[in-house]
């Protein structure tokens, strides 16, 4: 399929997809998010492809949403034709925890959504010349996309409110010091890290890694610590029961790396 907001490739295992707006700094737009769960949901039915690393092109990973539609929304709204008060979850926060391992590479600006569409991914890693923010308090507006709790998680309930409270923007090192990315490169190699990790990731038993996301996905937040070992212990033996465990044994027996996720 052709798409005209983000640019895509495979390199071995993994999928790279660019959003691909460089002249609004990658500008989040329905549009976009549409053509980036299609990429994703083709590559999680592929079992050639063991996880997705996402960046921008040109100097933003991406600086929020595209506000060309919000002055029409706020007329429709003052008039009392805007969009219903509705209570949903948000599909693309389960879509990408549920998906095959995601490996941001956060190349300029990631504000409001450019931001908050990543903390659910499994990686973040940051250029030395990022800055984040979670901005919607300068629109006037909520966090979204979980973004409330998903942040609290990783960097803790005072760094979140003021973060939230603030808007203010956050650099690479600040980040890394709270725990929101994990690592932080030089920009030109930056890509190069990114797809190493997602790399490693990806050459790693997929079956197992998929196992793994739904624990860390589930048990976090379980206080029942019997229901979280329960969990594990199910996982494992199936996992005990799949080609890759067998192929892991093989292999230390023969003193050589597995090769895993084998085509039949």
């Amino acid at each position: 399929m052709a798409y005209e907001q983000i640019v895509t490739e495979v390199v071995d295992r993994v999928g790279v997809i660019r959003l691909n707006r460089p002249e609004k700094l990658n500008a989040w737009t329905r549009q976009m998010a549409t053509e980036i769960r299609d990429q994703m949901s083709s590559w999680n039915d592929d079992s050639g492809i063991g996880a997705v690393l996402v960046t921008g092109e040109g100097r933003a990973f991406c600086a929020g949403a595209d506000l060309d539609g919000f002055s029409q929304r706020v007329e429709s709204n003052r008039e009392g034709q805007g969009e219903p008060l509705v209570q949903r979850g948000e599909g693309f926060t389960h879509f990408i925890r549920e998906s095959k391992p995601t490996v941001a590479a956060i190349n300029g600006y990631a504000v409001g959504v450019g931001l908050t569409m990543i903390l659910p991914f499994d990686i973040r890693i940051a250029s030395s010349k990022a800055l984040l923010s979670i901005r919607f308090i300068k629109m006037g507006l909520m966090p979204e996309l979980g973004s409330t709790r998903l942040l609290a998680e990783l960097v803790g309930l005072g760094n979140s409110t003021d973060m939230c409270l603030t808007g203010r923007m956050v650099g690479a090192d600040e980040a890394a010091n709270m725990g929101l990315v994990s690592a932080v490169t030089e920009p030109d190699e930056l890509f190069d890290v990114a797809l190493a990790k997602a790399t490693e990731i990806a050459n790693n038993s997929t079956p197992a890694v998929m196992m793994i996301k739904e624990l860390l996905r589930k048990n976090p937040m379980d206080r029942d610590l019997e229901a979280v070992m329960e969990r594990e212990t199910l996982r494992d033996q199936i996992a005990r029961r799949l080609p890759d465990h067998a192929e892991a044994v093989s292999a230390f027996i023969a003193k050589r790396d597995p090769t895993f996720n084998k085509k039949d």
